[in-house]
Order: structure tokens, then C-alpha cells, then sequence
């Protein structure tokens, strides 16, 4: 069994990087039990390979976090697929918000970006591709550091019309953060 590292009941606030601008309560003030966190805990330890930390969240409060070593609050964590929620969330917000429509053309949101000749599956590019990573690549656009990123991205042969074909794409995301 791998050690949990902490996992702290919080009843004052401390200094923790996750979440520490976030109050931070003991779990029964916040109407949830201690002993079933705990069981959960233990649960997640015994029958889950990878878990790295976890917070427990309730009406704003943070009631608990835990860490499994080596893991610590203060190790920066990659968190790639994270990225994409947050990324396909502040897209639906845009939409909500009337700034956008999973119709646009991501070929029109960029225009001084793109290739001086782009291809008809380029063209069709909407934003929706971009959410379902059905862009219509083939690869994963390169991400350079000598040019934009939206450039390089709409640079790429699209050899699949953009809604037929999944690539996990984190340029598509990358694309989807530079509309909003």
C-alpha cells in the first residue's frame, strides 16, 4: 500500500497552495463525515494506482486534501487534460455569453494567421472540431517557438475533413484558449 503523504482535516487555515485563497472548515461543519472521507481515502489508496492528491470541496470550503507521496502541495503539477475543462468551459461561457457559436469558423477567427491558400477541410474547420478534437489532423500541429502558435496550427495539413476524424489534440485546446 502506497503512504499518504497528509491528509489533514482542516479546522484553521494554512498555508497550502492548493486552494489557499479558498476558507477552509472542518468536514461535519460543512455537513459531511469525517469517518466517510476517510474511508474514501483508504478506499482510493488500496484500489487506485496513480492518485496524486485530492481535494474535498463543500459549499466553498475545503474540508480536506491529501497528497500521496512523493506528491506534496507545493510540487507544481502538469495538468494537461485539466487544461482542456477549463478551456471547453470558458468556451461554453463565451457562447452563453453570445461571443461565440460552435458554428464559427475557426479559419475567420484568425485571419492574419492563416495560410495564404488554405485547403477546403481547413476552410470547413468550426469550432466544435476544435472541442471534440475532430480537427481533421492527421498529426498533432507542432507548437514552436519562433511563431505563433495559431499559425503553425493552421499551417498543417488537414488531410481528413474536420468533424470524421479524433486526434487527442492539444494544439486544437491551445486554439480554443486564443479565441477566448
Amino acid at each position: 500500500m502506497r503512504t499518504l503523504f497528509a491528509v489533514t482535516f482542516i479546522t484553521l487555515t494554512g498555508s497550502i497552495s492548493i486552494g489557499s485563497e479558498l476558507p477552509r472548515s472542518s468536514p461535519e461543519a460543512q455537513g459531511v463525515s469525517s469517518s466517510d472521507i476517510l474511508a474514501f481515502v483508504e478506499e482510493a489508496d488500496k484500489n487506485i494506482d496513480s492518485l496524486h492528491s485530492f481535494v474535498f470541496l463543500r459549499h466553498g470550503h475545503v474540508v480536506a486534501e491529501g497528497w500521496w507521496s512523493p506528491y506534496h502541495a507545493e510540487a507544481p503539477h502538469s495538468l494537461y487534460s485539466l487544461s482542456k475543462s477549463f478551456t471547453s468551459t470558458a468556451v461554453g461561457l463565451a457562447i452563453a455569453e453570445g461571443k461565440l457559436s460552435l458554428d464559427d469558423d475557426v479559419l475567420k477567427l484568425f485571419p492574419e494567421d492563416a495560410p495564404a491558400e488554405p485547403s477546403s477541410n481547413l476552410k470547413s474547420m468550426r469550432v466544435s472540431d476544435l472541442l471534440r478534437m475532430s480537427t481533421g489532423h492527421q498529426t498533432e500541429p507542432p507548437r514552436t517557438p519562433d511563431q505563433p502558435w495559431t499559425k503553425t496550427f493552421l499551417a498543417h495539413p488537414v488531410p481528413f475533413k474536420p468533424g470524421t476524424h479524433f486526434l487527442y489534440n492539444t494544439s486544437a485546446t491551445y486554439m480554443l484558449s486564443a479565441i477566448v
